[in-house]
């Protein structure tokens, strides 16, 4: 983009989005805007927005327009969401605990951690977008849900394997969880599964507040929900508490419930190691095929939504009753 378009553009813009622009950019089409958010309520961040976007929609070589916000930097605090094992819904669950946290009033960000496998930027329906830079740091993307959102996934082409050494990835964690969180009072991290090296430089950079276990009831995942929880205690990182995700099926047709991972293991494996049970997400159709088309179960009602939305008031009153606390 010229600096003729850049200024054309800038002129466009209402007196308080062009005072408070940060940086402009059009590539392909699309206009990604910086603007500056500080002390800006939720509400009127809206509305800056919208004006944002209203001015710059339909200008010449401008197909879409993107705003991403920067506001006050405020005291966080990292929850990770961790698991022994994969294939137990970790990042459905941390997808869903950060958009249900959202819902009830909070600020929250969300880090798509699992570098290998990244699957956040499907979950929250932000796929294709790219993050901008500003100040040598990543711009977190914005999603309809109210969640922003980095992951691996918007610095990658869909599909491409990630063949990197650990250092490699621990550098790409820092790279996400350093980036423009401002105004988020929770970071939501979606580690990868098992013990590695990620979780590592996790545990010793940006010391999580605390930890959430997700495990199914099966006894090889609560093992390995075992040793994750292990980890974060040798870590010096609290565990807020394990939740125990496909946890019975109700049959569409008569309703009936089974349980076809078994029921009550990871309860009882929190109960053995005195930890706190956060309660059981259902094994429901609905929660994968919402999740795979980017629309967050917990984004909506019924009782999908409900089983989310008390697994995010139980992590926020564990967050509200004096729990360390950690900052990026």
């Amino acid at each position: 983009m010229s600096n003729d378009q850049a200024e054309g553009l800038k002129a466009l813009l209402p007196q308080e989005a062009a005072t408070r622009l940060q940086s402009l950019r059009v590539a392909d089409g699309r206009a990604t805007l910086v603007l500056d958010a500080t002390g800006l309520d939720s509400s009127a961040r809206s509305a800056l927005e919208a004006a944002a976007k209203q001015a710059l929609s339909g200008a010449e070589g401008v197909a879409e327009v993107r705003v991403a916000m920067m506001a006050d930097k405020v005291e966080r605090r990292i929850i990770a969401v961790g698991s022994g094992k994969g294939g137990v819904g970790k990042s459905t669950l941390a997808t869903n605990l950060a958009v249900a946290l959202a819902r009830q009033g909070r600020k929250v960000g969300l880090v798509d951690a699992d570098i290998y496998g990244p699957s956040q930027a499907r979950l929250l329906g932000t796929e294709g977008q790219r993050p901008v830079a500003h100040d040598s740091k990543l711009v977190p993307i914005a999603s309809r849900w109210g969640v922003p959102v980095l992951s691996m996934a918007h610095l990658s082409d869909p599909g491409q394997a990630i063949a990197w050494r650990g250092p490699m990835a621990a550098g790409a964690l820092t790279q996400l969880l350093e980036g423009h969180w401002d105004g988020a009072e929770i970071l939501i991290v979606d580690l990868p599964p098992g013990t590695g090296d990620v979780q590592l430089t996790m545990l010793q950079k940006f010391k999580p507040a605390g930890a959430v276990i997700v495990s199914t009831p099966q006894d090889l995942a609560l093992m390995d929900a075992t040793r994750a929880m292990e980890l974060f205690e040798k870590g010096g990182v609290p565990i807020v508490g394990v939740v125990e995700n496909m946890a019975g099926y109700a049959c569409p047709h008569c309703g009936e419930v089974s349980d076809p991972f078994g029921a009550g293991g990871a309860e009882a494996a929190a109960k053995t190691m005195n930890q706190t049970f956060l309660g059981r997400i259902p094994l429901d159709m609905s929660i994968r095929l919402d999740s795979d088309a980017g629309q967050p179960p917990a984004a909506g009602e019924g009782p999908q939504a409900q089983a989310f939305a008390d697994l995010a008031r139980k992590v926020g009153e564990w967050l509200d009753g004096g729990a360390s606390k950690a900052h990026p």
